[in-house]
């Protein structure tokens, strides 16, 4: 039985929702994707998405579990806490008109991240349990956004190639790199890829190499604020925009903890996974994101040689 794909459309109910996708999905589609072993969801948004299966396991695969673990990191980033990426005026890449209409979202965007929340997650399908789309920003002025889930049931994965990357990066410790940089080349090396091996349904995972340390990867906005101010401001101390002044930023107790803190309570990941598929038609596969979502590369720490490497695999969807 081939790979199958289906488009799922979901109009939020509040600006945090949590919606059962696989209930949804065997409303609108019926049991189209029961028969598959493994499922693939994909979000194409940077503040709505997916935990990964096993974080949800241990929240007991209820939304009772769930929405107290979100809670948390909601409290931690509230919303209008005086984020830069919500400084509206100082962002020049938009036009009068989009900051009429762009949402003030620095804490969902730094939820998801601290989170681990992901776009791109596959899930062991077992009878009767929950998938849960996650959106911390589902309502604008009022105004349920429209967000767009793609969902592909399989039976198996087949990896077709294995690469190595290595990644320049600057020497200061709190730094970060989009992927998606067209001088990088990255996202070319990984379409050739693809045509390569002829792959129309799989995902490319993109995973840190065992030394590195003190770095995270994630796919979110690459918006040049919300990097190069508020994600270093998190990284530096947690709870920055949670209003915590009990330690002042110069307290040497603090410095001392941090590396712990960022690694062990935010929730980090090592390794992301980007969609290949041919969209249902004749043609080749290729990358399918968002149009917002970049994978990102971000350390707390320098890294040897100014350069970190990640390994890439590429799979096909059966």
């Amino acid at each position: 039985m081939a790979a199958t794909e289906i488009t799922l459309e979901i109009r939020p109910q509040a600006r945090f929702d949590v919606v059962d996708v696989r209930r949804r999905v065997l409303e609108t589609y019926g049991r189209t994707l029961e028969s598959f072993q493994q499922v693939l969801y994909c979000s194409f948004h940077t503040t709505a998405g997916y935990l990964d299966q096993r974080t949800v396991w241990q929240l007991n695969m209820r939304r009772n579990g769930v929405t107290p673990y979100l809670r948390a990191f909601q409290t931690l980033f509230p919303e209008g806490a005086g984020y830069r990426h919500d400084e509206l005026h100082l962002r020049r890449e938009l036009s009068k008109e989009q900051r009429r209409v762009e949402p003030r979202n620095g804490d969902s965007h730094l939820a998801f991240i601290s989170a681990g929340l992901r776009t791109c997650v596959t899930y062991r399908h077992r009878p009767g349990e929950s998938v849960y789309f996650i959106d911390l920003d589902g309502v604008n002025a009022g105004s349920p956004r429209h967000r767009v889930t793609t969902i592909l049931g399989f039976t198996s994965e087949e990896v077709v190639a294995r690469d190595r990357l290595v990644i320049p990066i600057a020497a200061r410790s709190v730094e970060s790199v989009n992927l998606k940089d067209p001088s990088l080349g990255l996202f070319e090396q990984l379409e050739e890829l693809i045509a390569l091996h002829e792959v129309t349904k799989g995902r490319i995972h993109l995973r840190l190499a065992a030394r590195e340390r003190q770095a995270a990867l994630t796919i979110n906005e690459y918006e040049t604020l919300l990097m190069h101010y508020d994600l270093p401001e998190v990284i530096r101390n947690p709870f920055r925009f949670m209003g915590d002044r009990r330690r002042p930023a110069g307290d040497t107790r603090a410095v001392r903890t941090r590396r712990a803190i960022v690694a062990r309570f935010l929730r980090l990941q090592r390794s992301v996974s980007l969609l290949v598929s041919n969209g249902g038609t004749d043609d080749g596969g290729h990358l399918v994101q968002g149009r917002f979502q970049s994978p990102i590369l971000f350390q707390w720490g320098p890294a040897e040689g100014r350069t970190r490497d990640i390994e890439v695999t590429l799979t096909r969807l059966r």
